[in-house]
């Protein structure tokens, strides 16, 4: 069973609802906003560096331990009255030097479910050779990563815990405090995938300038349509709560403000890494793929069918909005690199290839 679990794993990372890569002209430079322009009257958040030798029944806190590469802060948000645990991946383990930086954002159920970058990708040694740091808030379950309609909202499940005010926390605290620590050189991307690749796409539209590059994998843009409403529910009614709580009534104010579909006219200037795929099965979503791993057959073939028809069904679903949001930036002249692959689940194995396959439009965007 718990084999099994982890190759059904992923298809949980959101509960909605050719490869052709076009690549836009390079927008380099460092980002126009400044933490300071964007901080206004809220606080840095303060960071503290934790041990890494405390108990903790986290995936991502056991398996980067012993790495020196990997290190474990704690960011205090003012905004929501309570620290924030982050893991920030060095070339080296030190800032001995001005980088760039990139936020990572975990999908829906994120370290809380040990279902983070860390736990279920091979990001900590993909970014080795990469002269950046990187900073994955590993906190946000189910959370969408914005600030909430009812930014206190009473859930069943113990994953929401307290206030749910993050864009607050990630555009006007966390930087302020973590870049200046790092020694950043002011130039910044953002990425995430299911879940959280909406939120990469609405945070750079709400502080059109401050990121240099985004990119979302497998995701839905919209929110204020039924698809994207009836996403957002599926998905946050995992966590107790629902999508009123979070967005309001669908497509008032508030929705439409966290419509990255809606807001699409604000990416212009952000160099974007978009992909999805059709839902169909691929060569990764087959039995051989975990029985070739040493994977027991009868657990292989009953994890990829759960693969293939719910994960399928969930990136059909994607796919639908991603395939919105390219003729929404088409008819604004926006350029994006686009990744549509003919085939493929809502699954690791395709946002690991994203992690490889979106390097070159962030590094070309961070140079």
């Amino acid at each position: 069973m718990k084999l099994l679990r982890k190759i059904a794993a992923p298809i949980a990372a959101l509960a909605i609802g050719a490869s052709a890569l076009a690549t836009p002209t390079a927008i380099a430079g460092a980002a126009e906003v400044t933490p300071a322009k964007i901080q206004g009257d809220f606080t840095a958040a303060k960071i503290t560096k934790l041990d890494k030798n405390r108990e903790s029944d986290r995936t991502w806190v056991e398996q980067t331990r012993d790495n020196h590469r990997v290190l474990h802060f704690n960011a205090y948000s003012t905004s929501m009255g309570r620290d924030i645990p982050l893991a920030v991946i060095t070339p080296n383990g030190e800032f001995d030097e001005a980088r760039p930086t990139i936020y990572m954002l975990n999908g829906a159920g994120g370290a809380e479910q040990n279902m983070d970058w860390i736990a279920s990708s091979p990001i900590v040694d993909f970014y080795k050779d990469k002269n950046v740091n990187v900073v994955i808030p590993m906190e946000g379950a189910f959370s969408y990563y914005i600030n909430w309609h009812n930014d206190s909202p009473q859930a069943a499940a113990p994953y929401l815990n307290g206030k749910q005010r993050w864009e607050d926390f990630l555009l006007r605290e966390l930087p302020g405090g973590i870049e200046p620590y790092m020694k950043a050189n002011g130039k910044r991307g953002i990425g995430g995938y299911s879940m959280s690749a909406t939120s990469a796409l609405l945070l750079a539209e709400k502080a059109p300038g401050f990121f240099d590059v985004a990119g979302s994998f497998s995701g839905c843009a919209e929110t204020s349509t039924f698809l994207g409403y009836q996403s957002a529910q599926l998905t946050v009614e995992r966590a107790g709560t629902s999508a009123f709580e979070m967005l309001g009534p669908q497509n008032g104010d508030h929705n439409r403000a966290n419509d990255a579909l809606v807001q699409a006219h604000k990416l212009r200037g952000t160099s974007l890494y978009i992909s999805n795929a059709t839902g169909l099965a691929g060569e990764a979503d087959m039995p051989g793929t975990y029985t070739a791993q040493g994977y027991d057959p009868l657990v292989a073939s009953v994890g990829a069918a759960q693969l293939q028809i719910e994960g399928g069904v969930i990136e059909a679903a994607t796919n639908v909005c991603t395939h919105n949001l390219k003729a929404k930036l088409d008819s604004l002249d926006i350029p994006a690199t686009w990744n549509l692959r003919p085939v493929g689940t809502h699954s690791w194995n395709y946002w690991i290839q994203d992690l490889n396959e979106s390097w070159q439009t962030f590094e070309d965007a961070l140079s």
